[in-house]
């Protein structure tokens, strides 16, 4: 397994994703969104597997502003300037990508 954890410091749900693998001793990258960010090539593995309006983070005060923009491009541009627009923690296994605490899905990856 090539476990990545995308998230925010401050996000519980990101701090719970890595105690899950930490406890089960599986080796995983974790990437804080707030300081490196994420590649196009990493968002766009995601977007493969997760629908482009779940990734947004409706809670961040600039999130009803992207649903007037008129193409996903576009709203895949200001994810990429804007990392903090994302929903945390995304997950990736390889090809295999998803959004939020979701053990039952991770334990499908061993």
């Amino acid at each position: 397994m090539n476990i990545q954890i995308f998230g925010k410091s401050k996000c519980f749900d990101t701090k719970k994703a890595e105690r899950y693998f930490k406890e089960r001793r599986v080796k995983f990258q974790s990437i804080d969104l707030v300081k490196y960010g994420i590649s196009r090539g990493e968002l766009a593995s995601v977007l493969r597997c997760v629908p482009l309006a779940e990734l947004i983070d409706p809670r961040h005060p600039d999130a009803p502003l992207l649903q007037y923009l008129a193409h996903d491009e576009d709203k895949v541009e200001k994810l990429l300037e804007n990392p903090r627009l994302l929903k945390t923690p995304i997950v990736r296994n390889g090809k295999q990508a998803n959004l939020g605490y979701c053990p039952e899905v991770w334990k499908t990856w061993a």
